[in-house]
């Protein structure tokens, strides 16, 4: 099925990239992508897409070209509808003047049936984004609200800097893992990457050499596995782990055992990962640090994401394959 998904602007590659892992993208601009999916509903586990709709059609943004792509659309509905329309901030405003309301006011106009703002059962949406203007019908809005429930100040265990759920969902996306798989977290901290992992229904497993960590995990997690293990040298066989996903520690103040620097530490991490990761698998790394370098030793670098915390600290998210 064509969908058009309408993105969170917090990062501008990231979104791209968790969508490619359910959907073969056809086109994109600024928080908007176009792409077919064989099966919809498996966007719904995607964290940085806020709305999924049926392509409809697309045209330049302007009033005149956007009604003709209505005029030619002919849509009919007998449900209650509403018709929106969006305009992509940071997006080329020059070359679509008009207001959103202009927009709206031709959705309701030119599509015949009832038309209904406060209880719409049906909702058309346009959305302006650079030099096009795409249109469609919505399937469904991404539950934003669950992640915020998922905050991990709300969690039984707490520490600072931990990732923010949207984030390790991500992550757990862009490993490609998928219900059943056993997915590891070597660093697993608090557990937020194990939370994720557990609800889109994978075989959670978390290691890390704090004890106070895998402590503080088993009361925020539900059905991970936990253990605690030195990450340079994991109590798994060969070629056994089918996706990893982890946060590596970011300073010399963490407890690190058999690791000198935190080059070392990656060195010998990644190579274990390497070692117990299956063929064609991939392994998704955050750091404070470009280490693709050291990475590439062990895996294939697939893809390479910056994601900024705030002035101090910018993630360096990195996808490997095996």
């Amino acid at each position: 099925m064509k969908l058009l998904l309408e993105l969170s602007g917090e990062n501008t590659t990231l979104p791209f990239a968790e969508i490619e892992c359910v959907a073969t993208i056809l086109d994109r601009r600024l928080q908007v992508a176009v792409a077919d999916c064989p099966d919809p509903n498996a966007t719904r586990r995607l964290a940085m897409t806020h709305v999924v709709l049926e392509y409809l059609g697309e045209c330049e943004p302007a009033l005149s070209s956007f009604r003709n792509l209505l005029k030619a659309l002919a849509i009919e509905t007998t449900q209650p509808f509403a018709g929106r329309a969006k305009k992509v901030h940071g997006g080329c405003t020059e070359r679509n003047p008009a207001s959103q309301q202009a927009f709206e006011r031709l959705i309701g106009t030119m599509i015949t049936g009832p038309v209904s703002l406060d209880n719409p059962i049906e909702e058309y949406r346009a959305i302006l984004s650079e030099d096009r203007c795409y249109f469609g019908r919505v399937l469904f809005r991404i539950e934003r609200g669950a992640y915020d429930q998922r905050n991990p100040g709300k969690r039984e265990f707490f520490h600072p800097g931990v990732m923010m759920p949207r984030m390790a969902r991500t992550l757990v996306n862009l490993s490609g893992a998928g219900t059943g798989d056993l997915v590891l977290d070597p660093f697993c901290g608090t557990g937020g990457i194990l939370i994720e992992a557990e609800l889109l229904g994978m075989n959670a497993i978390g290691s890390d050499f704090d004890p106070m960590m895998i402590h503080g995990s088993s009361e925020n997690v539900n059905h991970s596995h936990l253990m605690l293990a030195d990450t340079t040298r994991l109590p798994f066989q060969d070629q056994t782990i089918d996706s990893i996903v982890t946060d590596f520690p970011y300073g010399q103040s963490v407890c690190i055992k058999k690791a000198d620097t935190m080059d070392q530490l990656y060195t010998d991490a990644l190579a274990e990962m390497a070692r117990v990761l299956k063929p064609g698998r991939r392994a998704v790394v955050v750091t404070h640090k470009d280490i693709s370098h050291i990475a590439a030793r062990h895996l294939t670098v697939l893809q390479s994401h910056d994601q900024r915390v705030h002035k101090s600290l910018t993630r360096r998210v990195l996808v490997l394959r095996k």
